[in-house]
């Protein structure tokens, strides 16, 4: 099949799971009234006689911004897996590898704890201290990495990163440790949850990601010469320390802003990348824009699992991320073996 005819299928798959997601629940609504839903929301489209007031409220006001959210999450997620993976040049390498997961949790753990607010921000003032927290873990993670490689090796950044992570998360243990009035609220949002989730996040959210994505397509050339080897790259006119700082910002950037709305969910920006390296190849032109469609797909099966398998009641989302993602981590890393 020719990859044109496979991007078409997998975006209108893609799409449908985005419907499906919203249509399943408590109340099921079915893909052609969300259609016409969306229409008249749109476009003013008549709406249809046996559509009800509940049905529109609770597609519109409910499922709609949460399934959109989730989308964009799992999109922005998976991007900035496939950069990572790349840049660092191994399968199972990831912004969390950075220790973004970390710093943007411990940033939100601070506002949980201290109900700190910033005037101006209001309820976005956690997922902006989270953001910001994340990418300065990740600048001091790479700042320390060159001074102390200043070629920067891909195995220091990600030592480095490693470290990093599990001081940060030594301290985010302590406050935990010492917070037993918000414990709850903590674990919660380590976890991952789409739960009242609003349009307001996805319109804060979208322009984000998609200024991201868009960037790093127009690096996509990079990216490509850039996972022959950093050699290859610099003789080939690629100022690879340069590049390296663009494509790490950016890919922290892209998670740390997607985590800080929702909390930590992992092992989305390990699969996805895979997946769609395995069916379009590995051109970055391609494998960016599939990733957030695989991503974001992803991503809303998940949470229309985490919101109905023990249905009224509600599991994290990054609780069934991780039960499917630890398997698949093993098999990368024992394929990876095996290849050597």
């Amino acid at each position: 099949m020719k990859t044109k005819s496979k991007i078409i299928i997998s975006i209108i798959i893609c799409f449908a799971v985005l419907i499906f997601g919203v249509g399943m629940g408590s109340v099921y609504v079915h893909p052609t009234e969300i259609i016409n839903i969306l229409g008249n929301k749109l476009f003013s489209v008549p709406l249809s006689e046996n559509i009800s007031k509940t049905s529109i409220s609770i597609v519109w006001n409910l499922r709609l911004p949460r399934a959109l959210l989730a989308f964009i999450v799992g999109g922005a997620l998976a991007v900035s897996g496939s950069v990572m993976q790349s840049v660092l040049k191994n399968p199972l390498a990831s912004s969390f590898t950075l220790g973004v997961s970390s710093g943007a949790c411990l940033g939100a753990g601070l506002v949980i704890v201290t109900g700190f607010q910033i005037a101006f921000l209001g309820i976005f003032t956690l997922p902006f201290v989270g953001l910001l927290c994340g990418m300065l873990t990740v600048i001091l993670a790479v700042k320390f990495a060159s001074r102390m490689d200043k070629n920067m090796e891909n195995n220091t950044i990600i030592l480095v990163g490693m470290v990093f992570s599990l001081f940060i998360n030594a301290f985010l243990t302590l406050l935990t440790a010492m917070s037993k009035d918000s414990i709850e609220q903590l674990t919660l949002w380590q976890m991952g949850s789409f739960a009242l989730k609003e349009w307001s996040n996805v319109f804060v959210l979208l322009p984000i990601v998609l200024v991201g994505v868009l960037v790093l397509m127009r690096y996509s050339r990079e990216l490509d010469i850039m996972t022959f080897g950093e050699d290859q790259a610099f003789t080939m006119g690629v100022d690879v320390q340069k590049a390296k700082w663009i494509f790490l910002g950016l890919s922290a950037a892209l998670t740390g802003s997607a985590i800080s709305f929702v909390g930590v969910i992992g092992f989305i920006d390990l699969i996805a990348p895979h997946v769609v390296r395995k069916i379009f190849g590995s051109s970055h032109k391609i494998v960016i824009p599939m990733s957030l469609f695989f991503g974001g797909a992803f991503m809303v099966i998940c949470d229309l699992i985490a919101r109905t398998i023990v249905s009224p009641s509600e599991l994290p989302v990054g609780a069934i991320t991780a039960l499917v993602g630890a398997p698949f981590f093993v098999y990368v890393y024992f394929n990876k073996r095996k290849e050597k």
